[in-house]
């Protein structure tokens, strides 16, 4: 029997089939797997149909696919009078499953998981399409009882042991001789195991890295129930290479040449009372077709995606830090070993299913309509570098999610350390640079996506060095971009604060773009970036975070963009921490992002006693931005200040608010609706101050005067012209406006209605995410 679509085909539309659904089957599926109220249903590999009418009468919603057309039409020709089935011809290991809608309460493999190649993707990938409560059923005939000439449709228990991994609930049933699972909980976990002590001649090895032309990959099924790479020792007098190769062929069947492999590293760890040394082979090409020719060793071989291989199950120990070696943080928590990465130049090897490509384009597609990517280059670069193999970890959809990053290393608080961003907001900040063909660029803050966009805008003769304080950060930006990166983008550790010294261009960086929220504007970012050209950098002011386009003009930088962002912060030199009090036994915490802290002195009696509330007579449309608001006050209005509150606090009805301390007394900007219409935007808002203190009154006045100069001057004109000077320049060198003096810089903001008649007024552009 065949195993291509057209020998399957004409299997069913010869007349021939599979053994017909039996009572004891039905029974068990509506026992262990009712119909719930609208419940959806996917029957895989569906044959002539026979389960999908079956679950249709259960009051299921079938979608019933099959990738051989003659079983689809043979089943939509026989039940074409059966209700609520729909019948999709569809490959569910190759195809993009856009056309399945997800949400299933059940998924259903009967009779066909033995034909499957890539079983344990193929699982992941359904299961990823049912709801939270829902089940896989996979019914298979089982080797012991099948007879020998008909092995080839049944699996033994170590084949069906592998269907299990990455399920929390697993329960297994027979129906007249075939094993029914039924699999739930899915998104379970690996571990890391080892097998006997190895032999003394054994201990230095290699682990093969091989993928195919979608980016999965190989590992095999070992009969001690756990993956494996491809690999072993080395053998006398041979290298690390060509022990890869042949380690591949004699276990897998693949052909691979010692000229197309290269040593990533060499893992040493202890196993037992020997010391074992592995070198990590990453194979760029290869032919031939997967066999079994080990079968002792190994029961099959599978492609896996880099994103399944947390929830895999078991996993060979060198294995699993070879994979990490290559990709990592796609295995978290691993055991730390000594590893002594090689300096050879390893070549990117492609590879990437039709379903990233499909994503990439709609999140190009939105990015570019709402206008954050206008020119041809960026534009490109967004269809062209593959974002999810920089962020080999997470599912596609969400690597490709226009409106969110991802974060891709945290603290042992779990606080995020390093991410890549969201789409719109590289591409915002890219266009920001106004980079041509040929430049050299500084990122301070590496991922290695972002880089990449970069290096692809800048053209072939172009380079990008991207600096990092972390050297897990700056290891993982390395590998990442060796893997699938241009060859123009240079991971160097080191401080951002301090730039990159030792690669500044004879005239300065073209263009320098910060990826962490900053504090401050370093000296070396304005010293090393070329005169005329542009610094991109999120910065903190009140510790409210915006993305600012500064161009160098001499010694000063001047603001030409805005736009509303939020990063990781910086966790260099030039961090900073903002001073903070905490009152009423932590229920209330305030901060003064840019100053030395207020005087606290009776804040506590205060908070606890009359609330003096003023109304601002501001009253603004549901989701209408007040975004300069804050800003607004944070460079103009004396003790400001930020509040912020937890959720269940009695005391303040704001959990982060704009503030101002002085006097003994606290006033903080709240809202309160005034109006709701049928609609957010139909819904009206009024600001409002809640102040307390003996002096509540009069500075809730005080903060009502700039909420109310606010909108009468500024709402309407947008951020204001700002300027960055040197630490060191005197007052009367700096133009007018209002000053924000930070460690290292000189800010100045000028604000309608703030600054003298006449004077030269910036007016910069801005960026707004709807």
């Amino acid at each position: 029997m065949g195993y291509t679509r057209t020998d399957w085909s004409e299997h069913y539309a010869g007349g021939r089939g599979f053994r017909r659904l039996g009572d004891e089957e039905k029974g068990l599926l509506v026992e262990h797997a009712p119909a719930p109220e609208n419940g959806r249903a996917l029957e895989v590999c569906c044959g002539t149909g026979e389960l999908a009418v079956y679950l249709a009468s259960l009051g299921y919603t079938v979608d019933a696919v099959d990738f051989a057309e003659g079983a689809v039409e043979r089943a939509r020709t026989e039940h074409a009078a059966a209700p609520g089935v729909r019948w999709l011809c569809l490959d569910v290991e190759h195809d993009d499953l856009a056309g399945l809608d997800g949400g299933y309460a059940l998924i259903t493999i009967r009779l066909s998981v033995a034909f499957i190649r890539d079983r344990a993707r193929v699982l992941r990938r359904l299961a990823a399409l049912l709801r939270e409560d829902g089940t896989l059923v996979i019914i298979t005939p089982v080797a012991d009882s099948t007879p020998e000439e008909r092995r080839h449709i049944a699996l033994d228990e170590h084949e069906l042991a592998a269907l299990t991994d990455g399920f929390t609930k697993v329960e297994r049933f027979d129906a007249e001789g075939l094993a029914v699972l039924l699999l739930r909980g899915q998104g379970g976990s690996f571990s890391a195991e080892e097998k006997r002590r190895p032999d003394p001649q054994a201990v230095f090895g290699a682990a093969v890295v091989v993928t195919d032309s979608f980016g999965r990959v190989l590992l095999g099924r070992s009969t001690r129930g756990m993956w494996e790479l491809a690999g072993g020792r080395i053998e006398t007098g041979e290298s690390a290479p060509a022990a890869a190769v042949r380690e591949l062929l004699e276990e897998s069947g693949l052909i691979a040449r010692a000229e197309d492999s290269a040593v990533v590293t060499v893992l040493h760890d202890d196993r037992l009372d020997l010391r074992r040394v592995t070198a990590v082979v990453r194979v760029s090409s290869w032919s031939g077709e997967l066999g079994l020719p080990e079968p002792h060793r190994f029961v099959r071989w599978e492609w896996h995606n880099l994103y399944d291989l947390a929830s895999l199950g078991k996993i060979f120990a060198p294995s699993a830090q070879a994979l990490s070696a290559v990709w990592p943080g796609v295995l978290p928590g691993l055991t730390p070993i000594h590893s002594y990465p090689c300096t050879g130049v390893v070549p990117p090897v492609p590879g990437e299913p039709a379903e990233a490509v499909r994503l990439r384009t709609r999140m190009a597609d939105t990015v570019i309509g709402e206008g954050w990517a206008p020119s041809p280059r960026v534009q490109a670069a967004l269809r062209a570098v593959p974002r999810h193999r920089f962020v080999p970890e997470v599912l596609l959809e969400r690597a490709y999610h226009d409106d969110l990053a991802v974060v891709t290393v945290r603290d042992s608080d779990e606080s995020a350390v390093s991410s890549v961003s969201a789409a719109w907001l590289q591409a915002d900040m890219i266009e920001q640079l106004q980079l041509e063909p040929g430049m050299t660029v500084l990122e301070v803050g590496a991922g290695g996506y972002n880089a990449e966009l970069v290096a692809h805008v800048l053209g072939r003769r172009g380079r990008v060095i991207t600096v990092d304080l972390d050297p897990y950060v700056v290891h993982r930006t390395a590998r990442l971009c060796a893997e699938a990166g241009s060859g123009r983008v240079t991971a160097v550790l080191g401080d951002g604060c301090l730039g990159a010294p030792d690669h500044v261009p004879s005239c300065g960086f073209d263009g320098i773009v910060i990826t962490h929220n900053a504090t401050d504007v370093a000296p070396a970012w304005r010293e090393q970036l070329a005169d005329g050209a542009r610094l991109v950098v999120p910065m903190e002011i009140g510790g409210y975070s915006r993305n600012i386009t500064l161009a160098r003009h001499g010694d000063n930088l001047h603001a030409e963009h805005w736009t509303f962002c939020g990063f990781v912060r910086d966790r260099g030199a030039a961090g900073g921490c903002a001073p903070a009090v905490d009152l009423a036994g932590g229920e209330v915490s305030v901060r003064w992002p840019d100053g030395a802290p207020g005087d606290t002195t009776g804040l506590e009696d205060a908070l606890h006693g009359v609330r003096h509330e003023l109304a601002t007579g501001v009253v603004l449309p549901g989701q209408t931005s007040f975004e300069t608001l804050q800003i607004y006050a944070a460079t103009t209005l004396p003790g400001f200040c930020r509040l912020t509150v937890p959720k269940a606090s009695k005391l303040v009805a704001q959990q982060d608010a704009a503030a101002v301390i002085a006097d003994g007394s606290l006033a903080y900007l709240t809202s309160v609706q005034s109006h709701k219409g049928a609609t957010p935007a139909d819904s009206r808002w009024e600001f409002f101050i809640h102040a307390y203190g003996p002096a509540a009154r009069a500075v809730a006045e005080r903060l009502a005067t700039c909420v109310r100069a606010w909108d009468r001057h500024v709402r309407h004109a947008g951020y204001p012209g700002l300027t960055v000077h040197p630490a060191a320049t005197p007052d009367d060198e700096l133009p007018p406006g209002d000053v924000l003096d930070k460690p290292s810089s000189r800010l100045v903001f000028q604000w309608p209605g703030r600054i003298p008649s006449g004077a030269q007024v910036l007016v910069p552009a801005v960026g707004q995410r709807e």
